[in-house]
């Protein structure tokens, strides 16, 4: 789904997203295929993530997986 921000709305790269939750930046394009977290194409093609849906999912009001064990 592509939609436009608003003018005053923060945009994260898939990086700052993966720096905050702490897993690879490639784990976050794949929560945004699999539809968990919506994301914003640029001109360029680039993801960007809402800085707000991202903060409300690191404060525990999302459904995202945690992270596996080695073990798993």
């Amino acid at each position: 789904m592509v939609t436009r921000p608003t003018e005053t709305e923060s945009l994260l790269t898939p990086a700052e997203v993966a720096a905050m939750f702490r897993v690879d930046p490639k784990t976050v394009t794949r929560w945004a295929k699999a539809g968990r977290l919506s994301a914003i194409r640029t001109l360029g093609g680039h993801r960007r993530y809402r800085e707000s849906e991202v903060r409300e999912l690191l404060g525990g009001g999302g459904a995202l997986p945690t992270q596996r064990s080695a073990r798993d």
